[in-house]
This record gives structure tokens, sequence and C-alpha cells, in this order.
């Protein structure tokens, strides 16, 4: 009992005076130990010749940038293609999970655990190697944010059915005693304030879509990591490059957690998370 009462105090109540010195002598002794690490592989970097500037000088070039440019557009549109698609794929499964019809309830349950379960790159290449075999040409950016959006949609439905169950029950029961039908109260008074509850979460997840189109080098399209591939291959600069990259990944990626949480609170409410 006593353990209990430690593990639920240090995860829920504020730490007294002790708890806060612990916290705080373990804190920097793991930022001594980060720091540290970092160091070693700096040093290995330098001694490997990785910070010589043949391997940086070609960022001081406009056209390096153009190029990276033109590849992050290209993630910009994959991921929002991506996330719209997700987005109603999303739906379509959430409105058969939450049917009072069993064969479509367990259709949608089992379509919703099929896409969350299966890898995305799987799904990427299905449509890459077998789709075209069945006499389809999707483009490039279709061959991989369909995909995308097929294996975020299982997670979107989750999430989406989080907020329709965050809506009070009796809201539903007192519009039907009105004569309101199931569809109307659905569509009028419990699906818009399902996805206000869920708005924030629904912009975090576009976090794992961003990520997911970093598969398109397989189909070829023309996005940020492709662009940084064959910059990679003019250069022979790995290091550089895709520290590049990874850090305008993760500015993407800040940005983004940044408008969830924005969102979060300027609705007063706390994200809804259908994982």
């Amino acid at each position: 009992m006593n353990e209990q009462r430690t593990v639920r105090d240090a995860l829920y109540e504020q730490p007294d005076a002790g708890t806060r010195k612990k916290i705080t002598l373990v804190t920097v002794v793991s930022l001594f130990a980060i720091a540290v690490f970092m160091l070693y592989i700096l040093k290995l970097f330098k001694d490997n010749g990785q910070f010589d500037e043949k391997y940086w000088s070609f960022f001081m070039r406009l056209t390096t940038w153009k190029f990276i440019g033109e590849g992050l557009l290209g993630t910009v549109e994959a991921s929002l293609l991506a996330g719209v698609l997700a987005l109603l794929i999303g739906f379509v499964f959430m409105v058969m999970r939450i049917s009072f019809y069993k064969p479509l309830n367990m259709a949608g349950t089992a379509l919703t655990e099929f896409t969350r379960g299966v890898p995305t790159l799987l799904f990427i290449y299905f449509f890459f190697l077998y789709v075209p075999k069945m006499g389809i040409n999707l483009p490039s950016i279709w061959r991989v944010s369909l995909p995308v959006a097929i294996s975020a949609s299982g997670m979107v439905a989750e999430v989406l059915r989080s907020g329709v169950n965050a809506v009070p029950k009796g809201q539903r029961e007192a519009a039907l005693s009105i004569g309101m039908r199931e569809t109307m109260v659905f569509t009028k008074i419990i699906f818009p304030q399902a996805i206000r509850y869920v708005i924030p979460a629904l912009v975090s997840d576009l976090v794992i879509v961003v990520k997911d189109t970093t598969f398109s080098y397989i189909v070829n399209f023309p996005d940020l990591m492709q662009n940084a591939k064959v910059l990679i291959s003019n250069y022979d600069a790995l290091l550089s490059v895709y520290l590049m990259a990874a850090v305008i990944y993760v500015l993407i990626n800040y940005l983004l957690n940044k408008v969830s949480v924005t969102l979060a609170k300027r609705g007063g409410m706390v994200p809804v998370v259908g994982r």
C-alpha cells in the first residue's frame, strides 16, 4: 500500500523538497551524461573528416536551398493530401464502428484494427508493386499519400470515436425524445461537438502522417527526403544533408505540436487521444 501511495504521489502530486532534490540531481547527471556522449560523437565525426568544408559549403548556394524548398513543398503537399484522405477514411470507419447494425460494426472494427496494425511501409509497397499490375497507374503523389492515409485512418477513426463518446449521452436521448432521427442527432448535435473535442488530437496525428511521408523515396516522389538523397549522391555529404533534413522535420513537427496545444487552450479542453 505504501508503495502504491509513493507511485501515485510521484506521478500526480506536487513533489516535496526531498523529491525535488532527487529530481534535480538525476536531471543534472542525465544532462551531463548526454553532453559527454554528444562530445564523443562529435569527436568521432571530426576524426573522420565529417566537418570538412566540402561537406558543408554547398549549403551556401541558393540553388541548394531552392532544391531543398522544392522537396519541402512536395512533403507539404503529400502530407496535406494524406491528412485529408485519412480524415475521410477514418470518418467512415468511425461511423461503421458506432453503428448499431452488428455486421457493419464488426466490419468497422476489423478495418480499424487492420489499418492500425499493418506497417505503413507494407501499404506503400502494395500500391507501388501490386496495384500497377492491376492496370491502375496512380501519380506518384497518390502512391505515397493514399497508403499513408490508409495507415493513419484507423488511428483517426479511434480519435473521432473518442470524441463522439465524450459527448454526454443525455443529449442524444433528449434529441430522440423530441422526435429527431438518429442521423440528424448525429450530424446536428453529436458530431459537431465531437470534432471540437478532438481537433487538437487530429492536428497532433498529422505529425505521424508527415513522418510517414518520408517513405516517398520508394515511389520516387520528389519530397524532402528524396531531394536529400539526391544531394547526398551529388556531394557525398551524408551527415550534413541528413542533419539538415532532420532539423527541418523537427521544426515542422514542433510547429504542429504548438498548433495542437494552442487549439486545446483556446477550446478550454484537453486533447482526446484515441490510440
